[in-house]
């Protein structure tokens, strides 16, 4: 089965970077459209990024210009870049996995595959 672990979290001061790496297992990650979502406390989880098959990739408004997905289809691993962080970045973050939609890829429930989540956390 599909299997998504993500690493590269942890406590980083306003205005710092972090990347955190996602591996996925149990798929051909080419075939698959990826992404992030992010949950802070009391939060619903809210969609970050999606990097599509043929590279086209959607950025949230509250992260554009300062983070950056990419994948290494080769590595079967999916990157996100996080610069010039900021206190309310700071949640858990998900890597996701997609093959086909039945809703809008901004939806939570429009992703099957979820890894465990990693913490970041953005001091000021």
């Amino acid at each position: 089965q599909v299997q998504l672990v993500e690493s590269g979290g942890g406590l980083v001061q306003a205005g710092g970077s972090l990347r955190l790496s996602c591996v996925a297992s149990g798929l051909t990650l080419s075939t698959y459209a990826m992404g992030w979502f992010r949950q802070a406390p009391g939060k619903e989880r809210e969609f970050v990024v999606i990097t599509w098959t043929g590279g086209n990739t959607y950025y949230a408004d509250s992260v554009k210009g300062r983070f950056t997905i990419s994948r290494d289809n080769a590595k079967n691993t999916v990157y996100l870049q996080m610069n010039s962080l900021k206190p309310e970045d700071t949640a858990v973050y998900y890597c996701v996995a997609e093959r086909y939609f039945f809703s809008k890829y901004d939806t939570a429930s429009a992703w099957t595959n979820w890894g465990q989540g990693t913490q970041v956390t953005v001091s000021s």
